[in-house]
């Protein structure tokens, strides 16, 4: 009897100490789980940079120099004096510019320029006052009005009739040239803008700007006039 007690007592011993090793090892594998997480680096996922208010796809690992800012320089020849910064200046001043070959400070309307850049290639059609379509005539009004306060007549002939002739020499923004196209009176007229250039409506291009000296205007050139309110 003393023995099968004694055998059942080393037996319990044995199944315990079996299940204390079970949960130690368990105990040291979840530390061990632990400490690695711990010690792990937290890396950012590949191409991706992030800067203040920014998430930035890129290919290329993150610069730690810092990077300069990229500036437009503009044309000396497209300031008449000093060399103005270019947050100064208006993008549509510098379209006008090079389109009207002048000097920045002379687009200083801008306004008028804004109004053309809403019209610029605006087709041609006989009768039309819309952006859709407009003649020479009604083009000259909507500008003139807008910018200058000045009702005009509807045609090319009678806007002539009412404007004071002027030498070209005299040409200023605002003023008005006219052509005579295809027959022996005024159909055509356009505003004039500054270096010899004109914005009109155009039969073949639309709403453009041309320069009077260019052989077809030079050669059908009727007059200019100013309007004085």
């Amino acid at each position: 009897m003393k023995k099968l007690v004694f055998a059942l007592l080393i037996m319990l011993l044995f199944t315990s100490c079996k299940s204390f090793q079970k949960i130690t090892s368990k105990d040291n594998s979840t530390s061990t789980s632990k400490k690695a997480r711990e010690n792990k680096t937290i890396e950012f996922i590949e191409g991706i940079e992030i800067t203040p208010g920014n998430v930035v796809m890129t290919k290329h690992k993150p610069s730690t120099t810092k990077s300069k800012t990229s500036t437009y320089e503009v044309p000396t020849y497209l300031f008449a004096t000093s060399k103005v910064e270019i947050e100064k200046v208006n993008n549509l001043q510098l379209k006008y510019a090079i389109i009207l070959d002048t000097y920045i400070e002379n687009i200083s309307n801008i306004k008028l320029f804004f109004d053309i850049e809403e019209w610029w290639g605006t087709s041609y059609c006989l009768g039309g006052s819309t952006k859709n379509c407009t003649d020479c005539s009604a083009f000259t009004n909507t500008i003139i009005k807008n910018n200058y306060q000045i009702n005009l007549p509807r045609t090319a002939s009678e806007q002539y009739n009412v404007s004071t002739r002027i030498e070209t020499e005299e040409l200023k923004e605002g003023d008005l040239v006219f052509f005579k196209t295809s027959r022996n009176y005024i159909n055509h007229v356009g505003v004039y803008l500054v270096n010899n250039k004109f914005v009109h409506a155009s039969t073949s291009q639309g709403v453009t700007i041309s320069d009077l000296d260019e052989s077809y205007w030079k050669y059908r050139f009727a007059g200019c006039g100013r309007i004085i309110n």
